[in-house]
């Protein structure tokens, strides 16, 4: 037998020792709400959450349409996305 064939079979050996190839993915559990009023979306940074300013926030949505009153609004990804559609033609603040 050659290099290969050796290769092959230590592989074959290997990979039926080790288990089975598939893993099973766990699914996500939060542990951050968004904070806008109507969404009950996870808005953890791991899957795509973001914070705003509570004023930039309260442009888009409003007082009433957020369920915090804190300096800063956790938003899901969904949640961001609709803020930033909705913010995509005013101008900066800076310029």
């Amino acid at each position: 037998m050659g290099f290969k064939a050796n290769a092959r079979k230590r592989r074959q050996a290997a990979a039926a020792a080790s288990g089975p190839a598939e893993k099973k993915q766990e699914e996500y559990v939060g542990e951050k709400k968004c904070d806008v009023a109507d969404c009950d979306n996870w808005a953890d940074k791991k899957i795509g959450g973001r914070r705003l300013a509570f004023d930039r926030a309260v442009d888009v949505w409003g007082e009433s349409g957020l369920s915090t009153e804190a300096r800063r609004v956790t938003v899901c990804k969904s949640c961001y996305r609709a803020w930033k559609k909705a913010k995509k033609d005013e101008p900066t603040e800076w310029t």
